[in-house]
C-alpha cells in the first residue's frame, strides 16, 4: 500500500478563485471558458509580435491580442529564448527578439484566445481536448462519486473565501478529485473505499490523465492514506488524444464494477455469517473461539453478549468481540482484536 499525495499537492498549490464548491460549477466554468475560446491558425508569416505600451502584443487579421503568463511563457519557448532574459528587455528590443528567433515555414501556429488575451500558443500538432469533455465523461460513468471533504488551506484563510474542495480549474489546468463515500467494502479482511484523481489541460500544461485506487483513509489535507490497486493513465495532447476518454470512461466503469462485485460479495458474507452458527452449546462455540485466536476472557464475554440475542452465529458473535475491542485504550490492541474477530468471517465464505 502507498500514500497517494497529488491531491494535497494541489490543495496547496491553487488559489481560492480556482476552487469550485461542485462539480456542476465546474462544469459550468469549463463549458463557458470553451464557448468563450476561439483557436485561430496564424501563418508563421504574418507573427510579427509588437509593442504596445509596456508589454508585447500580437496584431491579427485587424485584432490585437495580449499574452497571459502561460502563453508568453510557450512564446518563448517556441523561439527558443529565455523567458527572464526577455522580461529585462524593453518592449521595443523584446519585439526585434522574436523577429529573430521565432521559426518560420509552412505550417501555422495554433493560437488559443479568450477575448483579447492569448490563452496558449502551440505549433500544429498540438490536439486540444477541452476539460468540458472530461468532466462530462466522469458525469455520466461516476455518478456515485463525489469531492471529499472540504477543507481550509490555513488557520489563517478568510472565512470568506470556499473551502478547497478536490475540484480545481486556473488559467493552465484543471484537478478534480472523487471518492464514493457509499463504496465501502472488505479487502483481505481491512475496509476500503474507492476513489480516483483527473487531471487535464487546454493550453499545454499537463497530459490528460487519470488515477483509480482504493483508499482506508483521507485526511484534512487530502492525503490518501493506504490506497492499493493503485493504476495511473495518461496521454499527451496528440493526434487523437480524444481516445483517451474511452481509456478514461473504461477505468472509471472497470472501478465501479469492482466496487459493485465486492460490495456485493460482502453482503452475501454478512448474510451467510448472520445464518452459520459456530456451535449448538458454549463449549462448542469456546472452542471454535479459543481456536481463531480469540483470548479466553475475551471470548466469555462475547458469548454472554451474543446469548443475549439468542444464537451463535458467526455475525453476533463477531459483533460481540467487535464491540468489546472498542474498550481496549490502546489502538494496537484494538486493532489486532478487530483482526481476529474478522477472521471468524471466513467461516461464513
Amino acid at each position: 500500500m502507498q500514500n497517494l499525495t497529488r491531491a494535497s499537492e494541489e490543495l496547496y498549490r491553487r488559489t481560492p478563485d480556482e476552487r469550485f464548491a461542485s462539480v456542476a460549477d465546474l462544469w459550468d466554468y469549463c463549458q463557458k471558458l470553451k464557448e468563450w475560446s476561439t483557436i485561430r491558425w496564424v501563418p508563421t508569416a504574418d507573427v510579427n509580435i509588437g509593442p504596445m505600451g509596456h508589454s508585447l502584443r500580437l496584431p491579427f487579421n485587424g485584432e490585437t491580442f495580449s499574452f497571459n503568463d502561460w502563453s508568453f511563457t510557450q512564446l518563448c519557448s517556441l523561439a527558443g529564448v529565455s523567458k527572464d532574459t526577455v522580461n529585462k528587455l524593453s518592449p521595443e528590443t523584446a519585439s526585434c527578439v522574436f523577429l529573430e528567433t521565432l521559426p518560420r515555414g509552412s505550417k501555422p501556429l495554433q493560437v488559443l484566445t479568450m477575448g483579447d488575451t492569448i490563452r496558449s500558443v502551440h505549433g500544429a500538432s498540438y490536439t486540444r481536448l477541452f476539460n468540458v469533455e472530461l468532466l462530462t465523461v466522469i458525469r455520466e460513468f461516476a455518478v456515485d462519486f463525489q469531492p471529499p471533504q472540504a477543507t481550509r488551506v490555513g488557520s489563517n484563510e478568510d472565512p470568506d473565501t470556499p473551502p478547497a474542495t478536490g475540484l480545481y480549474c486556473g488559467e493552465q489546468d484543471m484537478f478534480c478529485f472523487f471518492i464514493d463515500p457509499t463504496g465501502w467494502t472488505e479487502i483481505e479482511g481491512e475496509p476500503f473505499a474507492p476513489g480516483f484523481f483527473v487531471w487535464n489541460s487546454e493550453v499545454g500544461r499537463r497530459s490528460i490523465g487519470i488515477q483509480t485506487f482504493w483508499f482506508q483513509a483521507i485526511c484534512q489535507n487530502h492525503i490518501v492514506w493506504d490506497a492499493a490497486e493503485v493504476v495511473e493513465y495518461k496521454r499527451k495532447h496528440t493526434t487523437n488524444v480524444h481516445e483517451a476518454l474511452r481509456t478514461v470512461q473504461q477505468l472509471i466503469e472497470q472501478l465501479v464494477n469492482k466496487r459493485d462485485q465486492r460490495r456485493d460479495a460482502f453482503v452475501n458474507v454478512i448474510k451467510n455469517a448472520m445464518q452459520t452458527k459456530l456451535g449448538d452449546d458454549v463449549e462448542d462455540v469456546l472452542k471454535v473461539l479459543r481456536k481463531h485466536g480469540i483470548p479466553k476472557a475475551a471470548a466469555a464475554e462475547a458469548l454472554k453478549i451474543a446469548a443475549r440475542q439468542g444464537k451463535f452465529t458467526v455475525f453476533s458473535l463477531v459483533d460481540a468481540l467487535t464491540r468489546l475491542a472498542r474498550q481496549y485504550e490502546n489502538a494496537g490492541d484494538r486493532t489486532e482484536a478487530d483482526a481476529r474477530s474478522s477472521s471468524l468471517l471466513a467461516l461464513a465464505v
